[in-house]
C-alpha cells in the first residue's frame, strides 16, 4: 500500500522534508499555496493545491516551510482537520528514552545526522536540520528552527519561534538556571552564545551580542 504524505511548500526545505519522508517510506505530495505557486515551482513528483487539503482521507501531512511564523499559521489553520506526523530520518540518533519523548509532539522534522541526547522536551512543528546536536535537559518550544550544524549544549531553553543559525553554538546553562533564548529571537550563523538572549532580537558574533 502506498503511503502518501502531503508536504506544505514547494521550495528548498519542502524538498528536504520530502527526502526525510521518502526515507520513512512515504510518497511525498507537494502542496502549493495557489495556482501561481504551482506553475512556478520546480519539484519532482505529485503536486496539489492547498484548496484540496483534507480531501484525501488516507493522507498525513508535514509543513516543509522554514519560516516559523508561516508554519505556526498553517498548523493553527489545519489543527482540527488533518493529521500532522513527526518525520525523523533513519540516520538521526537519540539518547536513552529520548525517541519516546517525541511522541507528545506533532509535526516535528528531524533531518539526517541529527543527534539528540536525553531529557530533551521538543515542541510541535520544530525543525532540526542536518547534523545539528542537542544536549541533555534542553527545552525547545513550538515552531523553533535549528539550522544545519548548530550545537546546543545542555540545560538550555529555546522559546517559541526562535531561529538558531547554521553552525551556531549555544553554550551550556546550569541545573538551577538554564541559558535561555527568548521567543522570536534569531541567533546568527556561526555565533557563540554564552549568556541568555532577550526575546524579539537578533544576536550575532563571538561571543554573540545583540545587534537588533
Amino acid at each position: 500500500m502506498i503511503k502518501k504524505i502531503g508536504i506544505f511548500g514547494t521550495s528548498g526545505f519542502a524538498r528536504e522534508t520530502a527526502d526525510v519522508a521518502v526515507d520513512q517510506g512515504f510518497t511525498p505530495v507537494y502542496i502549493a499555496r495557489d495556482q501561481g505557486e504551482l506553475e512556478r515551482c520546480e519539484v519532482f513528483g505529485e503536486i496539489m493545491l492547498e484548496s484540496d487539503v483534507g480531501r484525501h482521507n488516507d493522507m498525513v501531512y508535514a509543513i516543509g516551510i522554514g519560516e516559523n511564523a508561516i508554519r505556526q499559521k498553517l498548523a493553527n489553520k489545519y489543527k482540527d482537520s488533518i493529521t500532522f506526523v513527526n518525520l525523523i530520518h533513519s540516520s538521526a540518533t537519540f539518547g536513552v528514552g529520548q525517541r519516546a519523548r517525541l511522541s507528545t509532539s506533532q509535526g516535528v522534522i528531524i533531518c539526517s545526522g541529527v543527534r539528540l541526547t536525553n531529557h530533551i522536551d521538543v515542541g510541535s512543528h520544530s525543525i532540526f536540520n542536518l547534523n545539528c546536536t542537542v544536549g541533555h535537559d534542553v527545552i525547545i518550544r513550538d515552531y523553533v528552527n535549528i539550522a544545519p550544524g548548530a550545537c546546543i549544549s545542555g540545560n538550555v531553553e529555546i522559546e517559541s519561534r526562535c531561529w538558531i543559525g547554521t553552525g551556531a553554538v549555544i553554550n551550556q546553562g546550569t541545573d538551577c538556571s538554564k541559558l535561555k533564548i527568548g521567543a522570536d529571537t534569531v541567533i546568527g550563523s556561526g555565533s557563540v552564545v554564552i549568556t541568555s538572549c532577550e526575546a524579539n532580537a537578533v544576536y550575532a558574533g563571538i561571543p554573540a551580542k545583540r545587534i537588533k
